[in-house]
């Protein structure tokens, strides 16, 4: 006989990935600020951020839930938060400016700037802490602290936190990177810190994602500002949310 889908409860998988936060201002060709923090990182399947535990197993009935998909942070600027139904995940911290200014708090804080701008801290359950700035250096020029990540804090100017592998899509993608000053803008849908392009210019984060697993016989339905792709994994379907136009947008499931 074939199955039948009621009310629930049933099943879901999630993971909610923040944007990153931007670099911070100032750089100029001797002096640079520091890399934006990675956004926060949360999932009840396989890996989290933070160092924790995955999180509780999350049960949903037919009705509407709201996600948001948060974007990277421009130069001195947090990245958004993004969340799924009760799932928030923090935006990474932005990069402190030149000349010992510090990396901001965030799902994984910002580095700070050079001349021993102090990291900024991360989420717990999230992220990790930025990395102090360069104090001096024997080239004339000194660089701003590098970036924590999902998997690890930043250590110094030398040493981005990383980033932490999960396979809720079927295959292991790393997101919520940690960045060198120097390593450029994060990825869309990574959730990446920042660095500068050049030795003169500011970088942007990286947007978050917000990827759930539901049973294929859940009919499920978005409003008209998420942009997202499914795709079938087993008795599952894969729902990646890649951007939602407003913080009002919701996924409907009947």
């Amino acid at each position: 006989m074939a199955a039948t889908f009621t009310a629930g409860p049933f099943a879901c998988t999630y993971l909610v990935v923040a944007g990153g936060g931007g670099t911070g201002n100032g750089a100029n060709g001797l002096e640079q600020c520091g890399a934006g923090g990675a956004g926060g990182m949360r999932s009840n399947f396989g890996s989290t951020g933070g160092g924790g535990s995955v999180e509780d197993a999350l049960t949903l009935t037919r009705g509407t839930y709201s996600v948001v998909v948060g974007a990277g942070g421009s130069p001195a600027s947090d990245g958004s938060d993004s969340s799924f139904h009760t799932v928030d995940s923090s935006g990474g911290g932005f990069g402190g400016g030149v000349r010992a200014a510090a990396g901001n708090l965030g799902g994984s804080g910002g580095g700070g700037g050079d001349f021993g701008g102090v990291g900024g801290a991360g989420t717990s359950g999230q992220g990790f802490a930025g990395g102090t700035g360069q104090t001096s250096a024997p080239s004339g020029s000194t660089d701003g602290g590098a970036s924590g990540g999902a998997g690890s804090a930043g250590s110094g100017s030398t040493s981005a936190g990383s980033g932490v592998s999960n396979s809720i899509t079927g295959s292991a993608v790393t997101y919520s990177s940690g960045k060198l000053v120097t390593a450029g803008s994060g990825a869309d849908n990574t959730g990446d810190g920042s660095g500068t392009s050049s030795s003169t210019s500011n970088g942007s984060g990286g947007s978050g994602v917000v990827i759930f697993t539901l049973p294929s016989a859940v009919s499920v339905s978005f409003s008209g500002g998420v942009t997202q792709t499914s795709a079938t994994v087993g008795v599952n379907t894969v729902y990646t949310v890649t951007a939602t136009s407003t913080t009002s947008e919701t996924v409907t499931m009947s």
